[in-house]
């Protein structure tokens, strides 16, 4: 089982990043997958969420009208197109999978499967 995130890096202020998380190793098309990252010193934030079937999603506040979650379930992957970044976007983002269920917790106990995360950083 792996999921593998991609796609961060360095960019400005208002600038834009996609993220992926390519899912392997299971049924990825009946698990809810979450969005999660963790800023330097500080503790996780729960960032999103994608129900199994991407009809339904969710968005912390903190991103809400600028970040926005998808899914390909023939691809087995995942995405998080960020828009208008700003400093305070700045983390390790990680995806996370959670059999028949949409979880909107950061803790990482709670999902059965859990990446090795991707930098974004936003600076100008």
């Amino acid at each position: 089982v792996q999921l593998v995130e991609s796609g961060g890096g360095m960019v400005q202020p208002g600038g834009s990043l996609r993220l992926s998380c390519a899912a392997s190793g299971f049924a990825f098309s009946i698990y809810g997958m979450t969005w999660v990252r963790q800023a330097p010193g500080k503790g996780p934030e729960w960032v999103s969420a994608i129900n199994p079937g991407g009809g339904r999603t969710y968005y912390a506040d903190s991103v809400k009208g600028r970040f926005t979650i998808s899914r390909a379930n023939a691809k087995n992957t995942l995405y998080l197109q960020m828009n208008n970044l700003q400093p305070e976007d700045t983390a390790l983002y990680y995806c996370a999978a959670r059999s028949g269920a949409t979880l909107r917790t950061h803790l990482r106990g709670s999902y059965d499967y859990w990446g090795q995360g991707t930098q974004v950083t936003v600076s100008s």
